[in-house]
């Protein structure tokens, strides 16, 4: 019965989000706009040769697991990577590695990106079923022009810590009705050392990247576009891990349609078909210390449709988005003897399993005055998953279904008030998810934080999220105030246990755990920003979060950011620019021991650097310098896996060509 409201109230799906058509937008078939607080644009003021994760960090609403130097893993609301959708433009991608040693993050490069657009629980809907929220990766999109039109950027540079050296190029041609762009970037970097001037081993990494895109206006109102990336990482160490990455790789493609018009309710339709395949294979040949060796490759490949929709009328918009997706995810576990021409034990660690889902979701906004909106939303998922090799379930789940259809239902709203210079809102969401591959299927993955081999469970329930939020703002031509607060009651909150059968399958471990479901869990989420002109060339901003996560037994749930706060000061004239800031975080009291934590100590890091702007040959050219961590602080954070420390002391260059 409640299914059945679910569909009733699509009909009145919202998001916090409000979207604007333009006439003359529609005559270029330019981006169709979608106003959001949090999408932001891919450049950071600190620096400039910023990679993906360097960039996503710098928002509140996200942390990070690091095990290594690259491929972190993105917490947002302080919620594992399995409680949030993570997509390319809209496309769903998912890692080939047990270990999330590949989170979607990893495959794309700034130098490809317009922007990140990151919706927070229910609002993040639209993607899909999720209870943290969603974080959209957007490629760059030329549009077309009147005249024919071509430019590019080329940047390069280094990094003294680590010896990393970069280049990033991108290009492209515009014209009335045809468009072409691409991108190319290499990075290579050894082995960092942390504050006591100590080298991390097996923290390098070689990472290439290209896209490729192409549209063509098949009419005034349509157009046609394919798009593809190609990433590849090769020699990656992970220091917190007993293995490492020889090889990953990943294609991901797209063909769309869109179609404009200047008239009637519908203003715009969007349909993509995409593609996507992944590869990734952790060995340990390079560590000869273990005692048995072992080798873990997983594949990911997945189909997809999204389509979307955008109506406005007078003061009402909407965005009605279908998603569907067909993935296979399957990963091997092979053990060696000492001679690594024979192999004593394999195992299907994702015994593949195929992953089917489909949903329809509808996010709608009303100006009801000139002060106020109000968005209402909704969405209905059907999750469907098969496992080829059940045997592998049933040795801890006798019996166990191969195959199992879940409903995924969701539900938000929210009111948004513009009091002269100030602005308030309040929300409330209500959402299921379904346990990840690895909840639900996975057989002795091995996790070395805590040191225990993991065991999904099949019969899981979903997780049941309900949420509320509230947001107070103050802003003049000067100051800026914002403060934001989100709560989140999470009925059979999944999390993993201390089996009592069952034996070690990696001699590091220590013991079994099975995936389980806590009664409840709970989890607090609070940030304010502020920013304020100091002088006409002097801009200082801050920010500072907490969280607090807790389990049915009023224990703490783990990786949960404690006390932080960043604080930065900027100053600009001409073609002059030097900025430097503070950021740390306060002890972490909080930590969990049942899931490998421990006390991690306070910290403060101050970074600094300077850029100038000038032309050659009518060439504008940009050049950064800069320092981070100058005091060179030995330290580690309540997310780095196993205690690695981070990097010390780091000098890095930048140059940077627009023609």
């Amino acid at each position: 019965m409640k299914y059945l409201i679910m569909l009733l109230f699509l009909g009145l799906y919202v998001n916090a989000q409000n979207t604007h058509v333009h006439h003359d937008s529609i005559k270029s078939l330019e981006e169709v706009k979608v106003k959001s607080a949090a999408k932001k644009k891919i450049e950071t003021e600190m620096k400039m040769a910023v990679s993906v994760d360097e960039f996503l960090s710098s928002s509140e609403n996200i942390s990070f697991i690091k095990r290594g130097a690259y491929a972190w893993e993105p917490l947002l609301n302080n919620m594992s990577s399995e409680r949030s959708t993570v997509t390319i433009d809209g496309m769903h991608v998912f890692g080939a590695c047990t270990d999330k040693m590949d989170p979607i993050t990893s495959y794309v490069e700034s130098n490809n990106l317009s922007t990140i657009d990151i919706k927070s629980g229910q609002e993040g809907g639209l993607h899909g079923a999720t209870v943290a929220g969603s974080i959209d990766l957007k490629r760059k999109s030329t549009p077309f022009g009147l005249a024919k039109k071509w430019n590019g950027t080329y940047q390069s540079g280094f990094e003294f810590n680590n010896k990393q050296f970069f280049n990033l190029g991108n290009v492209a041609y515009s014209g009335e009705k045809f468009v072409a762009e691409g991108s190319v970037s290499y990075r290579k970097a050894a082995d960092y050392y942390d504050g006591n001037n100590n080298e991390v081993k097996h923290s390098q990494y070689k990472k290439f990247n290209t896209s490729l895109g192409f549209a063509y206006k098949t009419s005034d109102l349509s157009a046609v576009r394919l798009d593809a990336i190609f990433d590849m990482a090769k020699d990656v160490g992970y220091p917190a891990l007993p293995m490492d990455l020889s090889l990953s790789r990943a294609l991901i493609t797209s063909a769309s349609y869109k179609q404009l018009f200047e008239d009637g309710l519908i203003k715009v339709v969007d349909t993509k078909i995409y593609f996507n395949a992944i590869e990734h294979y952790m060995d340990d040949t390079t560590r000869p210390e273990n005692l048995v060796h072992m080798d873990m490759p997983g594949w990911s490949t997945t189909y997809g449709l999204v389509s979307k929709a955008n109506a406005k009328k007078d003061n009402y918009s909407s965005e009605i988005q279908l998603n569907a997706y067909d993935n296979l995810s399957i990963a091997e576990m092979r053990m060696y003897p000492q001679d690594r021409s024979e192999r004593t034990m394999f195992a299907y660690s994702w015994p593949w399993v195929t992953t089917r889902y489909a949903g329809l979701s509808m996010n709608n906004s009303w100006d009801i005055s000139e002060k106020s909106q109000v968005n209402l939303g909704g969405s209905l998922g059907v999750n469907y998953n098969y496992s080829k090799y059940v045997e592998f379930n049933w040795i801890f789940h006798p019996g166990a279904p191969q195959e199992k259809t879940r409903f995924l239902p969701s539900l938000h709203a929210g009111y948004n008030l513009n009091i002269d210079q100030f602005n308030f809102s309040v929300g409330t969401g209500y959402g299921h998810r379904a346990p990840s591959v690895s909840e639900g299927y996975g057989y002795y993955i091995y996790n070395s934080f805590d040191r225990y081999d993991y065991i999904g469970n099949p019969n899981l329930k979903n997780e049941i999220s309900y949420e509320g939020n509230a947001s107070a703002g103050f802003k003049n031509e000067r100051l800026s105030i914002q403060g934001k607060i989100n709560y989140f009651y999470i009925e059979n909150y999944i999390i993993g246990r201390i089996l009592s059968m069952g034996s070690p399958m990696n001699y590091q471990s220590v013991g079994v755990k099975g995936y389980t479901s806590l009664d409840y869990a709970t989890l607090l989420n609070m940030s304010m920003n502020a920013s304020y002109d100091i002088l006409e060339h002097l801009h200082w901003k801050g920010t500072l979060t907490y969280a607090r996560g807790m389990d049915d037994k009023g224990g703490n749930l783990p990786f949960i950011r404690p006390l932080s706060y960043q604080t930065s000061l900027h100053f600009m004239h001409q073609n002059f620019g030097i900025q430097t800031s503070v950021n740390g975080d306060f002890e972490q009291i909080n930590y969990s021991p049942e899931y490998g934590e421990d006390l991690t100590s306070a910290y403060t890091i101050w970074n600094i650097s300077a850029d100038y702007t000038f032309k050659i040959n009518k060439v504008k050219t940009v050049l950064q310098v800069g320092a981070e961590n100058i005091l060179n602080e030995y330290y580690s954070t309540y997310a780095d896996w196993g205690n690695i420390p981070r990097m010390g002391r780091n000098i890095f260059t930048s140059l940077k060509f627009n023609f």
